[in-house]
């Protein structure tokens, strides 16, 4: 843990300094109409992909506030880290773990996430270090669905069903389940039900013990599943 009581890893790199600042934008996807004669009425839809920006101080030199895991590295080893996700075209674990300066935990974020874009500054009073602006956007698992047609006497109907894990099997009654250090509602929704996209059913039942962000669960929450 860092003196700065802030753990940011990008995938499995710890960054060696804290970013002093960190900005988490939850997307909207609700969309405003106008009725006639009701005026504006607002569509509430699932939220839209978070977006992540931070910029962190990439030391060439070991100072005594700097973290690192195994010995001290230039600034060309987290550089090439950056680069290996940007281009690695594969989503990966973005986790800031929060300590109060006594030890005691505030809360975790831990998220999927893609390398949208990073830039590199250097600046002569910042001396041989440089300074690195990246953002992130989160990831959600997708795949191909199987669509099955009917044809009978009057028009052909499609249904699509979710793409599932082999030997899952969707629970049918209401259970619960507790919360672990690195899980995520996605995962727990793949777990339960074959089909990460069915956390809002979780988030849904769940929404009093998780809170307003479903990106946000703790080890120790007792979240419900319910039976679909």
């Amino acid at each position: 843990m860092g003196k700065s009581g802030y753990d940011f890893y990008l995938n499995k790199c710890l960054l060696p300094v804290a970013p002093p600042k960190l900005t988490v934008k939850i997307n909207n996807a609700n969309k405003t109409v106008t009725l006639i004669n009701e005026g504006e009425i607002n569509i509430l839809k699932m939220a839209g992909l978070t977006d992540i920006e931070f910029e962190c101080r990439i030391p060439q030199e070991q100072y005594p506030f700097a973290v690192y895991k195994s010995g001290f590295k230039g600034a060309d080893y987290f550089l090439d880290c950056f680069e290996s996700l940007k281009i690695g075209k594969a989503p990966f674990q973005f986790i800031v773990c929060r300590r109060r300066p006594t030890g005691k935990r505030l809360f975790d974020t831990n998220i999927k996430v893609a390398m949208e874009d990073y830039k590199i500054t250097e600046d002569a009073k910042d001396g041989f270090d440089v300074l690195v602006k990246i953002k992130l956007k989160q990831w959600r698992d997708y795949g191909t669905k199987t669509v099955n047609i009917t044809n009978d006497m009057e028009k052909p109907k499609a249904s699509v069903e979710p793409q599932r894990e082999v030997g899952v099997t969707a629970p049918t009654e209401t259970q619960t389940y507790t919360v672990v250090k690195g899980d995520c509602l996605w995962n727990i929704a793949k777990r339960f039900y074959g089909n990460g996209s069915k956390y809002s059913t979780i988030y849904n039942a769940s929404r009093s013990v998780i809170g307003g962000n479903p990106n946000l669960i703790y080890p120790g929450q007792v979240l419900t599943i319910p039976a679909i």
